[in-house]
Formats: C-alpha cells, structure tokens, sequence
C-alpha cells in the first residue's frame, strides 16, 4: 500500500477576511512532492479555510491512490482535533466540511497529527499565494508557484546538512519516516514539504529530457554521476537504516533496475523531439549494433533476471535483440514510455524555439508547463514513480533490465538522489547507455551506475 504524507494550510487576512488555502501531497517514502495546489476563496475565516485546504489535500491524494494510506499534517489544533474525533464539531459552518473530508478517504486509511507551525512553510506559502493571487483579481497558477523551491531552499539552509542535493532520497525518507513516527528530529519537513494549518501567515516540482533534451544538457554543463548515494538521517534519533555501501545486510537483496537506453534511430543524431506521441521510428542500423553490443554485455555479466520494456517500437527491438541473447521473455510496460512531445514530436530543439517560442519558454521554466498537445515532465515524474512502485514490489531481491527512454531513466535517477526537476538538465544520456538503481526494502534507493557506455566502445 502507498503512503502519502498531507499537509493542508487556510488562511484568513481579517478573520473573516480575504482568504485562501493550500495543500501538497507527499510520498512518504521518498519525501517526492506529487501535488501541490491552492485556491483563493473569498472573504472566510481561518478555519474554514483550512478545512478547505485539507478537502483538498485528500481530494488530490486520492486522485492519486485511492488505496493508499494518509497521514494529514496540519498545525490547526481544531482542525486535527476535530478530524480525530477528539473534540465535537459545533460550529455550523465546520460540520459540512468535516463531513466532505470524512468522505473522501475510509476512516481506517486516514491518521491525523498537528505539528508546529515553523513546520508547516509550504502549504503556508501556497495558501498566500492563493490570497495574493485574488488580491489581484487572478486564479492561483501551479507554474508561477515558487512555494516548493522556496521550501527546499529554506530547509536546507535550516538542516545545514554537509553532503547530498537538498531533497537526498534517504534523507527525504528518514525525515518522512520520521514524521509517520512522531519523531521530531532536526526540525526538517521530509524531503519536497512541510505541512500547514491554523492560520497561513495573514501578511504575507524539469527538463533534459527527450532525444532533443541531450543538447540542453551538454549546453548546460552536464554532470555524469557514477556509483552509489548514501544518505542519513541527520541526528534525529529516527533509526533509519542507510542505503549504498554502507547498507546492513538485514535489508536484503535489493530489487536492481538496469536502466538501457534504447539504441539510436535516425532522429537520434539530428537531436530531434522523439516522444511517444506520433513519431515512432525503428532503430538505425547502427541503432541495431548498439543493441547486440549491449546484449552481449549482459550475457557475459550473466547477471539478469527478467526484462520489462517500455511499449514504443524503438525500445522492442532492442529488448528483444537482448532477450534472444540471455534467453528470456520480454514484458512491455506503458509507464516506461517516452514524455509525448505533442506538437513538437520530430522537431529540433532550434525549429520548437522559431515555432513556439511562447510555450518552449514556458516548458524550460517549469516542471508542470507541457507541449503543446503533449505532456508536461511533473506528469511524467508521476506515471515513472507509479511504474517505479509497482515493479520494485514484483521483482523484490531480483536484477530487471528496464529498457526504456531518456525521460524514464533521468526521472528515476532524479527520484533516488532526491534531486529537484531541474537536475535533468544535467545529465546526459547516450543512446544505448547503461544506469542502475538499488531499490532497498526499507524505500532507500541507491544509484549505482550512470550513462555507462563502455560496452559500445
């Protein structure tokens, strides 16, 4: 069962007043924002408005999963308390909205905790987003929202932690852990949030991704990581087990992704925009000697288990070049496909700029902007993780050649180094390059291997 963290905030200028609210969905085992959003309601009071925000916050995690398990985090007394069944709903206004909460989730799928509100800074600052956005008569916008950067931001300089991305995958889920446990720890919301609650402050989730994203990245100074990441829990007395090297061996064999690339099509070398929405090409000629190169690879390491592949034609060919190699079946997966690029599907990144100058602007700025017709990378970061989730738990303690795309594999990638969305305009991947990632059972993941492509030499 998935389990999501919710931390939902309201706020009121006047009490009643000018009022708004905003919530943010967490995974709790890898501290990942998945949604953020907020709203500008009028003139309410406080309470109302965070009842709002936890409607919400449940609305959008069940959205998500309506099977998971949510732990609400807000820093309304009343609000938690009343959710809880600790105190009684009497005023007429709290009555409705408690009862629309209540019937979002079965009561068994829901817990509820307050925490302080120097805890609570991104859903305090997407519910004043949402007022200073009806302030100035406009709806609440998710790709002019600055409140998950400004978190992160503001976390790391408080945690002063000496070593991993702000976000670290282990750090994200020892903290989130820590947060299901009631363990306060360092003082650091899991990694991607914080919570919210009683009075948001009345004053005042990438790139690099695609056949035509490598370009950005080399542009971009991109960094090629190799090895493992081990992160920590900083003194908090959350016993979190580490992950890399330095995992005990009570954790078990981890589930393995190979990550392969699939070869290069004749799109590949003109750095055009390869996606799953139109353009499907087969694999070149040289397409097909980098897939028997890296079928030989493996055979030699002997090491797989088991072959999943995304859906999209130039993927197939090469699982199956290595699937005839090591004698094993190949199972296709469709959130292992490429982002759809929309409109810009087989264009280059040079003919998207004369085009669309407007929308690729948009799409460099933001996660959640999209191509026209196609789909943004914050939706892709969600179809990936849900893929993520469900294939870990099917190959637990086994090694599985994942044979997919650029996108697919940065996003997994960024995901376990608990990276922020812009990290995949800093990596490169070749065609027919090989990553790992370690998938521990205690939700730790460890990268073991980036854009290796020494089987191609």
């Amino acid at each position: 069962m998935r389990e999501f963290i919710v931390e939902a905030d309201g706020g009121s200028r006047g009490n009643p007043g000018p009022a708004g609210y905003g919530s943010v969905v967490i995974d709790a085992a890898t501290g990942e924002t998945l949604v953020e959003t907020a709203e500008y309601i009028g003139v309410a009071t406080n309470n109302v408005a965070e009842y709002k925000g936890l409607v919400a916050g449940l609305k959008a995690a069940h959205q998500l999963d309506p099977g998971a398990s949510v732990h609400v985090r807000m820093d309304s007394k009343l609000v938690v308390e009343q959710m809880s069944g600790r105190w009684k709903i009497k005023h007429p206004d709290m009555k409705p909205l408690a009862a629309q909460a209540a019937r979002v989730f079965p009561a068994s799928q829901v817990t509820y905790e307050w925490i302080p509100r120097e805890k609570n800074k991104h859903a305090d600052r997407l519910a004043n987003e949402a007022m200073d956005a009806g302030k100035r008569g406009l709806a609440w916008s998710p790709s002019a929202s600055t409140a998950d950067l400004d978190t992160r931001a503001a976390r790391a300089a408080a945690a002063r932690e000496p070593s991993g991305p702000p976000g670290d995958a282990a750090a994200g889920a020892a903290r989130a852990r820590a947060a299901l446990a009631g363990v306060s720890g360092d003082g650091a919301a899991p990694a991607g949030t914080v919570s919210a609650g009683a009075g948001a402050s009345g004053t005042s989730e990438a790139a690099g991704t695609g056949e035509a994203a490598d370009r950005r990245a080399a542009s971009s100074a991109a960094s090629s990581t190799a090895g493992s990441t081990a992160g920590s829990a900083a003194s908090t007395g959350a016993r979190t087990p580490p992950v890399g090297w330095a995992a005990p061996a009570d954790l078990g064999a981890p589930a393995t992704f190979v990550l392969l690339r699939h070869g290069e099509t004749a799109l590949t070398p003109e750095k055009r925009f390869s996606g799953s929405g139109g353009t499907d090409p087969s694999l070149s000629g040289v397409g097909r000697e980098q897939a028997q190169r890296a079928a030989a690879a493996f055979a030699a390491r002997g090491t797989i288990q088991a072959i999943v592949s995304s859906p999209i034609k130039r993927c197939q060919e090469t699982a199956y070049a290595v699937a005839a190699r090591l004698g094993l079946d190949v199972h296709l997966e469709e959130g292992l496909r490429e982002t759809d690029f929309g409109a810009w599907e087989g264009l280059t990144f040079g003919e998207v700029r004369e085009r669309h100058p407007e929308e690729l602007t948009a799409w460099l700025a933001s996660p959640k902007a999209a191509p026209p017709g196609g789909e943004s990378f914050a939706t892709v970061s969600r179809r990936v993780a849900a893929t993520r989730d469900r294939l870990t738990a099917e190959y637990a303690g086994r090694t599985v050649l994942l044979v997919t795309h650029v996108t697919p594999i940065k996003t997994l990638v960024r995901l376990a180094l608990g990276a922020p969305p812009e990290s995949l305009f800093r990596m490169e991947l070749a065609a027919a390059s090989v990553s790992a990632v370690a998938y521990y059972r205690d939700g730790n993941a460890s990268l073991r291997l980036l854009n290796d492509t020494s089987h191609l030499r």
